[in-house]
């Protein structure tokens, strides 16, 4: 197939354009650098250095004779998106070009002005170029788990089938997200299911947990093909940031009572779910929701297994708990469905201690790196 991936300079962008281009597809990546331009304005540089996307690409064909075509252009600007999708002609979109971070969305009203203005004028700039040039195109964006929130009953796969005085309705799922970045995303998904309803696009909403490693097949042929790799508060995932906190020996900091639980998975299964939708498209006039996480843990489950695993290599972890600097729910309920990817043939990575283990002496080989002063919460919500 062509795919077009949006934000294909990202955390996830990257691994998954070099993994579609390894499989055969041909790929098109777009992406203006704002996550690498945001790192370097708040001093929450990735852990590895990388080079840029045009090197990356010219790395990854010289090692595997693969091709990924490489715009650096910004997509919430219309007459670029129009272009590419107008010259490309793609037959799926997978969309990755936003501000992933909550901290950063939270932290002022300039970021938050940008994360909201990037974020629906990105997913809105895709609808129209999709409508004007092609329309059977199957759109797959990246939502996330956190724009469900943390309600006191089961979360569904996407949908809500509700009774009411005697009449049955299915509805979206409600959605309480935490931040305003998640916000944004159940924008995105309103702005989607009100253009499939309307022009019936294709459309797989992939509601995403907390992604953590380094290591794909691709990325682990050259140093210089692995992932940003974020540990900093604004940035990084909390299984990521705890890796590294053990590394340097800064005690793992859990926000509050720790009891914060989430649904994660390993980035090799955030490709593998991406190749799942793209290899069974939905039909016109469908919004398919599927929940992408392999793992439901707490924050203080993570830590202790983290720390468990370093205290086996001899790294001497300890966990500290921190004043939370989020408004959230401590100590809740959580039961998410998640058997959509299942179903279609999704076989999940686990965090064992082996994998642990792995992470942590990857981690190891950039101690030289790591800069503590990211680690601690710089950003409050209050």
């Amino acid at each position: 197939m062509k795919v077009l991936i949006l934000g294909g300079d990202g955390y996830l962008g990257w691994p998954t354009a070099m993994n579609l281009a390894a499989k055969g597809h041909e790929v098109y990546v777009v992406d203006n650098y704002l996550r690498r331009n945001i790192s370097r304005m708040t001093s929450s540089e990735a852990l590895v250095p990388v080079p840029n996307l045009n090197g990356r690409a010219e790395i990854f064909k010289a090692l595997t004779d693969r091709e990924v075509l490489v715009k650096i252009g910004d997509c919430a600007d219309y007459r670029t998106m129009e272009q590419v999708v107008r010259d490309f002609l793609p037959d799926a979109v997978v969309h990755y070009a936003e501000q992933p971070s909550a901290p950063y969305s939270m932290s002022g009203f300039n970021e938050a002005r940008l994360t909201l203005n990037n974020n629906l004028g990105v997913t809105f700039n895709l609808i129209w170029a999709v409508l004007e040039h092609v329309p059977d195109c199957h759109i797959i964006k990246l939502g996330t788990m956190g724009e469900y929130g943390t309600p006191n009953i089961d979360i569904e796969e996407g949908w809500l089938d509700v009774e009411h005085k005697g009449r049955k309705e299915r509805f979206l799922y409600p959605r309480q997200a935490g931040s305003l970045y998640h916000t944004t995303k159940i924008l995105d998904t309103d702005l989607l299911w009100f253009y499939v309803r309307l022009y019936g696009l294709r459309v797989t909403d992939l509601m995403q947990g907390p992604v953590y490693g380094l290591s794909t097949d691709e990325a682990d042929l050259d140093v210089r093909l692995r992932p940003h790799f974020n540990y900093d508060d604004i940035f990084g995932t909390v299984v990521n940031r705890f890796l590294v906190q053990a590394v340097a020996g800064v005690p793992l900091t859990v926000y509050g009572k720790g009891g914060q639980t989430r649904g994660y998975l390993n980035l090799k299964d955030t490709l593998q779910c991406v190749t799942l939708a793209l290899d069974s498209p939905v039909e016109k006039g469908e919004l398919r929701i599927l929940n992408q996480f392999t793992e439901q843990f707490s924050v203080n489950d993570l830590a202790q297994r983290i720390a468990r695993v370093g205290n086996q290599m001899g790294l001497k972890v300890q966990i500290q708990s921190i004043e939370n600097p989020r408004k959230e729910k401590e100590e809740h309920y959580y039961n998410a469905a998640h058997s959509g990817l299942i179903d279609l043939g999704l076989q999940p990575h686990f965090m064992t201690d082996d994998v642990i283990h792995s992470m942590i002496k990857q981690v190891m080989e950039y101690k030289d790196h790591i800069d503590i002063k990211k680690i601690l919460p710089r950003v409050r919500w209050s």
